[in-house]
């Protein structure tokens, strides 16, 4: 069986292609780089199996490279896309151009190859600020933001594809963390941030009151539920699932914990709130308990956090 997953030097996609190579895998990598590095893929070329894996330097808003990608591929992982909510409300037709151009070209060119299943990264973000808490897929979507719009849209192409014949899921992220998450970047995830921040002995600071809460989800877990996605027959086709822990955590309680293990002598600070950010997220996790195994419970997390630490060349204690 041979895999493509696009997005393949980012942040999730990197461990979906590491955790095949561990399975001794084919994969085809694809990606445009531009929000990612070579070097992830040379790290990824230099594992074991690392021969099972072949780059592909494209870009998922070319139609023609999408069927390039394709040909011979059983499973499409489909992890590229732009994730900013900011960014895209300052820049809505480059999210529409990169996340639901892209969305569609690679769809087109699975069915035309015979792909046996597409699995699409959604996001929570298609919710919008729901109290219906804890989130079912049921729910009615209410987007706050393009990127989130680009989500539900791509959600509503895989459904479309699913009649057509193309076995597709789409799995709907909540808050994915872990090794190899970018802290540097202007609109970074809020644990490597604040990790960097704490790691420098900074006072991060907290958009809002510190209230909103998150349901937080350890990305080598996410690569695992990817790749059971493709091949598990008691997972329901041409429909959304949550992906998450099932737990939800304040950011106060977060900031809190991560300057704990961390040692830091710094205390947060409080800034205004984030254009189209969500107030709380938390995931009912019932689907996803049917056919994939998921630590759900707090301890599953902690011990999540303190490797993101360490890999991030922390111990709980403080530096390594």
């Amino acid at each position: 069986m041979k895999y493509l997953v696009t997005g393949a030097a980012g942040f999730i996609g990197s461990h979906i292609v590491e955790e095949l190579l561990a399975l001794n895998k084919d994969v085809v990598g694809f990606d445009n780089l531009s929000n990612s590095s070579l070097e992830i893929i040379n790290q990824l070329k230099s594992h074991e199996n690392g021969k099972k894996l072949h780059f592909i330097h494209a870009d998922i808003t070319h139609l023609e490279d999408c069927r390039r990608a394709c040909l011979g591929v059983d499973f499409v992982i489909h992890e590229a896309a732009l994730g900013s909510v900011p960014d895209s409300i300052e820049n809505p037709l480059k999210y529409h151009s990169n996340n639901t151009t892209g969305i569609l070209n690679l769809l087109t060119a699975a069915k035309e190859n015979n792909v046996k299943r597409f699995v699409f990264a959604s996001s929570s973000a298609i919710y919008g600020d729901n109290i219906n808490l804890p989130l079912k897929e049921s729910e009615e979507p209410s987007p706050k933001s393009p990127y989130a719009i680009t989500k539900l849209t791509g959600e509503n192409y895989c459904q479309f594809f699913h009649t057509q014949g193309l076995e597709t899921v789409s799995l709907r992220y909540f808050n994915v963390f872990g090794p190899r998450q970018n802290p540097q970047s202007q609109y970074a995830a809020v644990i490597p941030k604040f990790i960097d921040l704490y790691k420098k002995d900074t006072a991060p600071q907290i958009d809002g009151d510190g209230s909103q809460t998150r349901d937080f989800i350890y990305v080598k877990t996410v690569a695992k539920i990817n790749i059971e996605a493709c091949d598990n027959n008691s997972i329901p086709l041409g429909k959304a699932i949550n992906v998450a822990s099932g737990n939800k955590i304040s950011i106060l309680e977060l900031s809190t914990l991560l300057k704990e293990k961390t040692n830091s002598t710094k205390t947060h600070t409080f800034g205004p709130e984030r254009a189209g950010d969500i107030k709380h997220s938390h995931a009912n996790i019932d689907i996803l308990k049917q056919f994939t195994c998921i630590q759900s419970d707090q301890d599953g997390f902690s011990e999540a956090l303190s490797s993101t630490l360490l890999s991030s060349g922390l111990s709980e204690t403080g530096l390594l």
